[in-house]
């Protein structure tokens, strides 16, 4: 059984508690969210305890009281940016995330879509929108935004923007994704609020890094690990420490900005409220790790799949060298290398001993392989070896070839195929079908739940099919950033 290290209970208790604390103090508060509202599964990964839903379940405790506010960039809308870990547009997203929370009961106060310029997209998104009698809001690109705070507190700055009314106590604000303009949608409308007599205040809800634990603790890493695409560094919040001279962690963005921020919200609130960018946040995150050498493995094994995933998006031309070099440094705070890795030691030694890609999976401490055969891919072959051990099923072939030729024979002569190998999505297909004549297929068909949380590392990039079974097991996939061919152009 996986241990635990995060106490996921007393987190949705004390961060509730510490939200309603917040609000007391005000008429309004707006809370900004950074991060997964929805299957926040790097904190899952790295504080092993903490459930993916934890923010949703927390913001039920407080339901009556919430209002949720999404936000959104206009370009992002006319670009069509898109999310690489779910495969949607930014403005799909928004969507989802809206069925989302009508799904759970809260409500929906409206959305906003900044940096308004007369994009088509989001003229059309506004309309669309507006039809499901959603509120939706223009606010405007500000010039030299958030330096010239004169014109930003003026009718030409916030006063230009619309305002979008809202009516509960706890206003969320939330977006797709980063660069959204969450925190300027707060200001704008807590300057609003002020114009109509509401004392409105603003909040952080924070997740990473976490202000209590040392800078290079390794999930603190972790975080940076995950952010290093947007060059998110962590450091000592020096406002904290001149104010009481106590060590607390934030990162540069939130720093660098701090004293124009602080600033903003004086002129707007008419007194100062926060002496740190660390006072504005309510984490109580570090307060719930009940046992932290069970959460820094966790982390750094998080580090070193980070690591794997941005040497792929190198070769891919995503990202650059200097994320790689940047994820060694990581590494090497979090006293960590891409050989701590076990799958990835042994699927390597397996592909070079076969001369073909190969894959392996640790279930339990064992580590279970596959290789590449006539009949099917690595993938294939690892998941199923993997399977008949979760579920105490000896090693012997399970799968009967009268449903094993057919799906061959679908592939390569119906649908003009040129590998009859099987993947890891018609291997389950195989499993499922034989389940209902043979006792072992439908054991395997069972264990596969089992197979949440395993480590799984691949010896070459493998296709979107194979990734996206391993993502829908909720197994953690690696890939060296190698193809299996020479080919200049290769398939998803």
């Amino acid at each position: 059984m996986k241990k635990i290290g995060f106490d996921n209970s007393k987190y949705i208790e004390m961060q509730s508690q510490n939200i309603a604390k917040r609000v007391s103090e005000f008429n309004k508060l707006y809370l900004e969210f950074g991060g997964k509202l929805f299957d926040d599964n790097h904190a899952s990964r790295v504080l092993p305890g903490f459930e993916p839903d934890s923010k949703i379940k927390m913001l039920l405790n407080l339901k009556e009281k919430v209002e949720m506010v999404l936000v959104i960039n206009a370009n992002d809308i006319e670009k069509n940016k898109m999310r690489s870990d779910l495969g949607i547009t930014y403005s799909q997203d928004l969507l989802r995330l809206i069925d989302s929370f009508v799904a759970v009961d809260l409500q929906i106060g409206g959305v906003v879509i900044t940096h308004f310029n007369k994009q088509s997209e989001a003229i059309k998104l506004r309309k669309n929108l507006e039809k499901t009698k959603i509120k939706v809001a223009y606010h405007y690109a500000i010039e030299n935004y958030p330096n010239n705070i004169d014109l930003i507190l003026s009718d030409n700055g916030f006063g230009k923007n619309e305002y979008l009314e809202t009516t509960k106590e706890i206003i969320v604000v939330t977006a797709p994704g980063p660069g959204s303009g969450k925190m300027a949608t707060c200001l704008s409308q807590m300057y609003h609020d002020n114009k109509h007599g509401l004392k409105s205040g603003y909040a952080k809800f924070e997740t990473f890094p976490i202000w209590n634990l040392p800078l290079n603790h390794p999930v603190n890493l972790a975080y940076e690990a995950a952010t290093v695409d947007l060059s998110d560094v962590n450091m000592i919040d020096p406002f904290h420490l001149e104010a009481y001279n106590r060590i607390a962690i934030n990162y540069n963005r939130d720093v660098e900005v701090f004293p124009v921020l602080n600033d903003l919200l004086k002129r707007i609130m008419g007194h100062q409220v926060y002496k740190s960018p660390t006072d504005m946040g309510v984490n109580m995150v570090g307060n719930c790790i009940c046992d932290d050498e069970v959460c820094r493995q966790a982390a750094k094994d998080e580090i070193i799949r980070r690591f794997y995933q941005v040497a792929i998006d190198v070769r891919r031309d995503i990202l650059t060298e200097e994320e790689l070099n940047k994820m060694e440094t990581i590494m090497t705070k979090a006293g960590v290398s891409k050989d701590d890795r076990p799958v990835a030691v042994k699927a390597n030694e397996l592909a070079q001993k076969t001369k073909e890609p190969a894959v392996a999976i640790e279930y339990e401490g064992q580590i279970i392989t596959g290789k590449t055969s006539k009949l099917m891919g690595a993938s294939a072959a690892a998941l199923l070896n993997a399977v008949k051990i979760a579920a105490g099923i000896p090693d012997i072939h399970i799968l009967s070839k009268r449903v094993l030729e057919p799906i061959q024979e679908l592939k390569t002569k119906y649908l003009k195929g040129h590998n009859p190998r099987l993947h890891t999505d018609e291997v389950l297909i195989a499993i499922a079908v034989d389940s209902v004549t043979s006792d072992y297929c439908y054991e395997a068909l069972q264990a596969l739940e089992k197979l949440k949380g395993c480590e799984v590392h691949s010896s070459v990039l493998l296709s979107e099919v194979d990734v996206n079974v391993f993502k829908k097991l909720g197994m953690h996939l690696t890939q060296d950033p190698v193809y299996q061919t020479k080919k200049l152009y290769h398939a998803k």
